[in-house]
């Protein structure tokens, strides 16, 4: 008896860790399956080994980071007070943030143009000083002090940074064969998906405290942070760039930047790429604009039988839907005719936008929202194409990073304008109309003209 005592207990612990490694490999399981799906899809196609899947990563967190912010500051400028306070609150805020931001958004790209070697230190820099910026806004959001707005521009610039060195790094780590568009497909279909999953998990912090939010999006800036210096080493190497300017031709450019003899071309971008550029720019001021102005026309006239949040909701959800199904016929398409593309998207928004000012109502609203979400991903993909297709290689970096800055100011731009008209639906919509038909009317015909002729001879890959 003895004996056999000793022998069960024996089995019994030996069997005993093995029980517990067995209960601790399925609850890992939808943690650890998870994580290696989502690294299997941002390292596909030859991601991994060119080190595009870590950017791709970076940026879901990225996204992540910013939607925490957004939501702990929405809750407390613009849902907290009553309509009217609110307006005069954003507006106060587009004043302290915005308004200094539009004059330090043409600085961001050529400051950091000057800087190519410290890229993963760039966005490094920016993830910390948002994780940082997070812990502040968390005490001034409770307190309702005046830190709130210097830090929200703070983290406001930081976000633009980002994004500035995002669209520089992205040409230096595509794997072979694969194309400009394909990769900003992926980079930004990673950052709709995750910001999708974070804003419920952020919208349920808020219900917890409005601090804790912030403290999320700080846990995830300083993840960022880690994650910015794992990008491969020759996201910092500058070898073979050279500076761009947006001038469409030769003759826009003097003094000491023009010099005879050197390749045609090799400062300059092309009209191609110009007139996409306006377009987009168009398209991304429509977007600021619908943005502001939306969020207070529908919690003043919110849908037919919803409250104000969940009106705010539908139209927020289509564009996001918008959006996404913008990057993902961009993918598909693999920058065919990006001119055409740029032309039939704008004209497609543009008649959205007239018949929901014409035809006021619910369901033109979130349509309009929807085609400004995927107008503004197509589009932006293919000026990425002709970026790709008619700028020399040495200064393609360099046009990537000046070119985001002017689209952010156009946002910006757009956000101001929004904030100041009167809150009727009719007439907030024919300028959202007005807004994008300018962009359209004035750089259709170059578009047109440059899809005729084709741009310069240069190799393109799927």
């Amino acid at each position: 008896m003895a004996a056999a005592r000793t022998e069960f207990k024996g089995g019994s612990r030996g069997r005993g860790p093995g029980r517990f490694r067995a209960v601790g490999r399925v609850l890992r399981l939808p943690v650890t399956g998870t994580a290696r799906g989502i690294r299997r899809a941002t390292h596909a196609h030859g991601a991994g080994e060119s080190g595009l899947g870590k950017l791709i990563e970076l940026h879901g967190v990225n996204g992540a980071g910013d939607v925490m912010i957004t939501v702990a500051l929405a809750s407390t400028v613009f849902f907290s007070v009553p309509t009217d306070e609110a307006r005069g609150r954003v507006a106060l805020y587009l004043a302290i943030t915005m308004a200094p931001f539009t004059l330090l958004a043409p600085v961001i790209g050529p400051l950091l143009d000057r800087l190519p070697h410290g890229r993963r230190a760039a966005m490094a820099a920016a993830m910390g000083a948002r994780a940082l910026l997070a812990l502040v806004l968390s005490g001034a959001v409770v307190s309702g002090s005046v830190e709130m707005y210097p830090a929200a521009l703070g983290v406001l610039v930081a976000s633009k940074a980002y994004g500035v060195v995002r669209s520089a790094v992205v040409p230096r780590l595509l794997p072979p064969r694969f194309s400009l568009v394909k990769a900003n497909s992926r980079v930004t279909l990673c950052g709709l998906l995750a910001t999708g999953v974070a804003a419920p998990i952020a919208a349920g912090l808020q219900q917890v405290g409005p601090r804790w939010p912030l403290y999320g999006a700080f846990v995830i800036f300083v993840a960022g942070t880690v994650l910015s210096f794992t990008l491969p080493r020759k996201v910092d190497s500058a070898r073979g760039e050279d500076r761009a300017l947006l001038a469409a031709d030769e003759q826009h450019l003097h003094g000491p930047l023009r010099k005879p003899g050197r390749r045609p071309g090799l400062r300059t971008v092309g009209p191609a790429v110009t007139h996409a550029l306006g377009a987009n720019a168009a398209i991304r001021c429509l977007s600021g604009f619908l943005i502001f102005f939306l969020a207070f026309l529908l919690r003043v006239h919110p849908m037919t039988g919803q409250s104000a949040a969940v009106s705010l909701g539908i139209v927020g959800v289509a564009a996001g839907a918008g959006n996404a199904l913008g990057t993902a016929v961009g993918a598909w398409l693999r920058s065919r005719a990006p001119e055409i593309i740029i032309v039939t998207v704008v004209a497609f928004v543009l008649g959205t936008a007239v018949t929901a000012a014409v035809f006021f109502g619910a369901v033109l609203v979130a349509c309009l929202a929807a085609a400004a979400g995927f107008a503004q991903a197509l589009a932006k993909l293919s000026l990425d194409a002709l970026i790709q297709r008619d700028v020399p290689e040495q200064v393609r970096t360099s046009a990537f990073a000046r070119s985001e800055t002017l689209l952010q100011v156009s946002w910006v731009l757009g956000g101001a304008v929004g904030i100041v008209l009167p809150l009727n639906g009719t007439l907030g919509l024919s300028v959202a109309a007005a807004i994008i038909a300018a962009g359209w009317l004035t750089t259709v015909r170059g578009l047109i003209g440059s899809a005729r002729h084709g741009g310069p001879a240069r190799p393109r890959v799927a």
